[in-house]
């Protein structure tokens, strides 16, 4: 999966109705504003530190402009850092936001100042691990191939020992150590530097058995074996375990919510309005991607937000 996704989005831009998906920044300036306006709120109710703001998978960069030109309102000016791997993006990215400061890695983030994170759709494209029950106990699913096409396998370690009593009852259970790992390191920084993160991805509030391995071509559901490195590969996202990662590292893990609570509560119903005021023609397409990013039967509720804040800092808006 790593291998995979590495290759598929170093070779392209897979957004938009030419790609393969569409991430909510792309759907309506909205979902970048109010994030913009959510970090200048924290920023400001935490003393206005001279903190970097901060994006993983930055995208085409579409939800950082947004965001810095409504965070300019309420005078916050950061230094932009955006963590991507890929040449493509990266060039999309400069244009977006001329001035900004690539990353490989976290690891290379800036370490004399308070960070502002947001990770929006990143941690679903991390790679996973999956425990499956076979006839002979609880097996790690792998890949093999039969002639040239990949399949799944089982491996033969045992890890009855370690699948909790309460998934026992499913047949697939999913982790992603990377997701982890990276939280963690995230989670140690802003303890250290103060600051705070927001992830929004779809996923749960775990613990949760099943597969939520897929892939997306064309904006359609692909088989995840077939044509490797041509197409986009996610699982949902374990916000229960991002939140425990965090708090390990002495983080403040806010209870986690949905996108659609999060945006309703930063006001997307009156950004729209005033967006649909300034150009009445354009009403049916704002009401439209509003309707895309909150109702329950689209991205409202699939899509999970956690918010993690250095001790001592405000409570972030929306949680």
């Amino acid at each position: 999966m790593a291998l995979a996704n590495a290759h598929y989005y170093a070779t392209r831009d897979p957004l938009g109705a030419a790609g393969d998906f569409t991430t909510a920044p792309e759907i309506s300036q909205m979902f970048g504003e109010l994030i913009g306006l959510w970090a200048a709120d924290l920023w400001l109710r935490a003393g206005r530190p001279e903190a970097a703001w901060v994006e993983l998978g930055p995208g085409r960069g579409t939800l950082s402009a947004d965001a810095l030109r409504a965070m300019g309102k309420a005078g916050l000016a950061p230094p932009v850092q955006l963590v991507e791997t890929s040449p493509v993006l990266r060039e999309a990215q400069a244009r977006t936001i001329p001035g900004a400061t690539h990353h490989e890695s976290i690891a290379t983030l800036p370490t004399d100042r308070p960070l502002i994170v947001v990770a929006n759709e990143f941690f679903d494209a991390l790679p996973i691990h999956q425990i499956v029950r076979t006839d002979a106990g609880w097996r790690e699913r792998m890949v093999d191939h039969d002639g040239e096409r990949f399949v799944a396998t089982v491996g033969e370690q045992r890890f009855d020992a370690v699948v909790p009593d309460v998934l026992r009852d499913g047949d697939v259970i999913e982790t992603s150590p990377a997701s982890v790992a990276i939280l963690r390191d995230l989670a140690a920084r802003i303890v250290a530097q103060g600051g705070a993160l927001l992830a929004i991805d779809y996923g749960y509030e775990g613990p949760l058995a099943g597969n939520t391995l897929q892939a997306l071509r064309h904006h359609r559901f692909a088989d995840p074996f077939e044509a490797p490195g041509e197409q986009d590969l996610t699982a949902h996202v374990d916000f229960a375990a991002l939140a425990e990662a965090a708090r390990a590292e002495g983080a403040v893990a806010h209870q986690p919510t949905t996108q659609g609570a999060l945006l309703e509560a930063l006001g997307i119903q009156a950004r729209a309005t005033s967006l649909a005021r300034a150009a009445p023609s354009r009403q049916g397409e704002i009401e439209t991607a509003w309707r895309r990013l909150c109702a329950p039967d689209a991205m409202g509720t699939l899509f999970k937000a956690l918010a993690i804040t250095a001790p001592g800092w405000p409570v972030p808006g929306g949680f």
